[in-house]
């Protein structure tokens, strides 16, 4: 975003907390619209986005550093997005990161918001924008492989985009499992089944997404031939639980 005229003694930057972003309340829909933009102009080259450097402090952990400018949007920035597996026995985030926003015709920073929600939510719809034209448009009954933020907002972004009236749900930890059965079905109004081997909610399913931690050695769990012909699988884990 260019802001011309301001000064540097008259420069304010805007600090967002988390709860300042989730309070915007983009919805699903509006969010993938977003992101089908920034996709189009990256894939006609007219997106500037290097490799993201990282940094690695603790095995299947990551610090990475996101810069991307997208002149159709008038948006420079970067994310700067930890994720550490372990987090989750203490009770914090397994993802976690902050957005800076510079202005496009000077450079200078103007917002520095909280990227939790963002980076939660982009991702469940970049699942969803590649199912639109890779998996059938009739596809109904999903598989969520790992119930946590990602199995959230993934689930949220298909149900945006596909007539969705079942839902298969694994994770290794029972608990999580039934959070996510009572939680998702409360808000989608669909039937969501927890089951007790991962190859259940693979196999029955149309649309599969697996978000567990990224790891460093895969524990391959997954067979290809667990999936139905024509299935979609979106692996936000890298693959990580894939054979």
């Amino acid at each position: 975003m260019a802001r011309r005229g301001i000064t540097l003694t008259e420069q304010r930057i805007l600090y967002l907390s988390r709860a300042d972003v989730e309070s915007v309340a983009l919805d699903m829909p509006t969010i993938i619209n977003l992101l089908t933009t920034a996709f189009q102009e990256k894939g006609a080259g007219r997106v500037e986005m290097p490799p993201k450097p990282g940094i690695h402090t603790q095995p299947d952990a990551f610090i990475h550093a996101m810069p991307a400018y997208i002149p159709a949007l008038q948006s420079a920035g970067i994310k700067w997005v930890s994720g550490y597996p372990a987090n989750q026995q203490r009770g914090l985030p397994y993802i976690s990161g902050l957005l800076i926003l510079n202005d496009t015709e000077t450079g200078l920073p103007y917002a520095v918001m909280d990227a939790t929600w963002i980076t939660a939510y982009r991702t469940g719809a970049a699942t969803a924008l590649s199912a639109k034209y890779l998996a059938r448009p009739d596809s109904r009954v999903v598989g969520i492989l790992a119930c946590g933020v990602q199995g959230r907002t993934n689930l949220l972004a298909l149900a945006a985009l596909f007539p969705i009236q079942r839902v298969y749900a694994y994770d290794i930890v029972p608990e999580a499992q039934a959070r996510y059965v009572q939680e998702m079905a409360a808000r989608l109004g669909v039937s969501i089944i927890g089951v007790d081997e991962p190859r259940q909610a693979v196999a029955e399913s149309d649309l599969v997404v697996t978000a567990g931690p990224i790891l460093k050695q895969p524990h391959a769990t997954i067979q290809k031939d667990w999936l139905r012909p024509g299935a979609f699988a979106s692996a936000v884990d890298f693959d990580s639980y894939w054979h």
